[in-house]
């Protein structure tokens, strides 16, 4: 499986849908999210731990919010790929387009994955898929943001060739009310793909086309 041209969607833009092979040797199907996914995105939110969801954007486990997400689908603004293990989603990532002023050629970057396939690689996978989408749409600058407690995620991002551009503080309120500190960071679209290739090539991950 790879890339096909997309029933509705401008040409040149690609489908997502790959069979991939982690660490463990667990088998994972990453693709596009569809219509069809809200109750299964819905399932997978609301079985991540709490200390998972505390620091997410918005409260996911609301059925109205998960809908929300998969009718943004049709707005080309913001593009999602789910990790699909056959019975359950196990990943989600997002790649949000300004697409106006001064932001035309910036995106922002969202990946979680379920506590089971973490530390397996999966991450980067999906990482990796929304950086093609990206470099598709001429985007040139990634940014991810994310609240001081997120520390495995801070780590990721640098290893992933993001830089720290701004902390503020107390800025944004975490799922139980509390101020949190702000982490901006950024990355150009080539350095994160020469440090994605080069994690890849170091890992014992098996992609099947």
């Amino acid at each position: 499986m790879g890339r096909s041209r997309a029933r509705g969607f401008p040409s040149g833009v690609m489908m997502v849908e790959k069979a991939v092979k982690v660490k463990d040797g667990s088998h994972v199907v990453v693709r596009d999210m569809v219509p069809g996914d809200a109750q299964r995105s819905f399932e997978f939110f609301a079985s991540l731990p709490e200390d998972d969801r505390r620091y997410l954007r918005v409260d996911v486990t609301r059925w109205d919010m998960v809908d929300r997400r998969t009718r943004e689908l049709d707005s080309g603004r913001v593009i999602r790929l789910v990790a699909d293990d056959g019975d359950a989603i196990v990943a989600d990532g997002a790649l949000e387009l300004e697409g106006h002023g001064w932001g035309n050629n910036v995106a922002e970057l969202r990946v979680i994955v379920a506590r089971p396939y973490q530390r397996l690689g999966l991450g980067t996978i999906v990482a990796r898929e929304l950086y093609f989408l990206a470099a598709e749409r001429k985007v040139d600058r990634i940014v991810v943001r994310m609240m001081r407690p997120q520390s495995g995620a801070h780590r990721i991002f640098k290893r992933l060739g993001f830089a720290e551009e701004y902390l503020i503080p107390e800025h944004v309120r975490d799922q139980d009310g509390n101020w949190q500190d702000l982490i901006i960071m950024r990355c150009n679209l080539e350095d994160m793909w020469r440090e994605m290739e080069g994690l890849l090539e170091g890992s014992d991950i098996q992609w099947h086309r």
